[in-house]
């Protein structure tokens, strides 16, 4: 694997324990928090919500509840660092841009949520590791081998098939023209979202340089808060707020059922977050990427047991397609993990030698 930063590499190598506690708790918060949040953002279309600048700002609405966390990280003993801190100005430059570009990523994967099924959402969203790919060559120095290739191309086949499949359709209401809409947003959100995971890994390598954790919340934290105020801003410009008493009074489930379905949905995106920008400070936004495939596999499953989604042929043999292509990029991982380990051994070893 790839890792980035100081502070993951001494956990790596003198604790690896720990540093594997780490990767598979962010893994464990991203795979949860995707898949419950697309589902729950699916539940508020399929029962009367109906305003996508809403659901454009629950993605980041929940950032509050990382001050907690963060909080006692800051208060617990971290590992000292002799890198000097980049400067307020430049720190506030980097959180205002990746926030305004988040909620604009935002609002594409909502319209596109509304116009298409959680399932094939899910597997239109694969194709965010072959955009990651090409961005992590050429922002973040990202070395291909033949297994990440192969993975990478499976999973762009896998959700062309969804593109071109005829029996593709959307919630009920919805016109193939929408279809084509929501397609076309998902696609293009999925590749801003990789741009977004290769800046914030060149911003954890080149600019920010810190060795504690709580980094990883403070880029959630503030990067939110601007995503929230742009999202904030849109729904009052657009007019959709005077529209939320309605809707939630109409809301399918009642009143109570539409609060707690945002409430849920905001916290449940903020564990994905959190999962996200931990594995790219940890490991690498491309790991990052392909965990998020996993997701992939499990979401189409869930909505066809809670949405009744059609799962036909096509979207079968998709959803086996994107296994495969994770599976091929963890086994390059694991080949990866293996020989950095032979690598440590020997150089290890020769040290020995010499000492003799």
């Amino acid at each position: 694997m790839i890792i980035d930063g100081s502070l993951t590499n001494h956990l790596r190598e003198h604790n690896k324990c720990q540093w594997w506690f780490l990767v598979a708790l962010n893994i464990f918060f991203l795979v949860i928090g995707q898949s419950a949040a697309v589902l729950l953002g699916r539940f508020y279309y399929d029962q009367g919500g109906n305003s996508k600048w809403m659901a454009t700002l629950v993605q980041t609405l929940g950032f509050p509840i990382l001050l907690i966390p963060l909080f006692l990280i800051s208060s617990s003993q971290e590992p000292p660092t002799s890198l000097a801190p980049p400067s307020i100005k430049i720190l506030i430059l980097i959180y205002f841009s990746l926030g305004v570009v988040i909620a604009g990523d935002n609002m594409m994967y909502s319209v596109g949520l509304l116009y298409l099924s959680a399932s094939t959402y899910s597997l239109i969203c694969a194709t965010q590791l072959a955009f990651n790919a090409v961005f992590s060559y050429f922002i973040n120095s990202q070395k291909f081998t033949a297994l990440i290739l192969n993975s990478v191309f499976i999973l762009s086949f896998s959700a062309s098939l969804i593109a071109v499949n005829d029996d593709s359709e959307g919630p009920s209401g919805v016109s193939k023209s929408k279809y084509i809409v929501g397609f076309l947003c998902t696609l293009g959100a999925s590749a801003l979202y990789s741009l977004l995971l290769s800046l914030m890994q060149l911003c954890f390598q080149k600019v920010i340089k810190r060795e504690t954790f709580s980094v990883v919340l403070e880029m959630q934290i503030y990067t939110s808060l601007v995503a929230s105020c742009v999202s904030t801003v849109g729904l009052l410009a657009s007019g959709e707020w005077k529209s939320l008493h309605s809707e939630m009074v109409t809301f399918g489930t009642g009143r109570v059922s539409y609060v707690m379905t945002l409430v849920w949905t905001a916290v449940a995106w903020q564990i994905c977050a959190v999962g996200v920008v931990g594995l790219i400070f940890m490991v690498s936004s491309l790991f990052s990427n392909v965990i998020s495939t996993v997701s992939l596999a499990v979401t189409p499953i869930a909505a066809v047991i809670v949405f009744h989604d059609k799962m036909n042929g096509v979207k079968v043999i998709a959803m086996l397609l994107a296994i495969w292509g994770f599976i091929s990029y963890i086994y390059q991982n694991y080949l990866d993990d293996l020989k950095a380990r032979k690598t440590q051994n020997d150089v290890s070893e020769s040290h020995n030698v010499s000492s003799c």
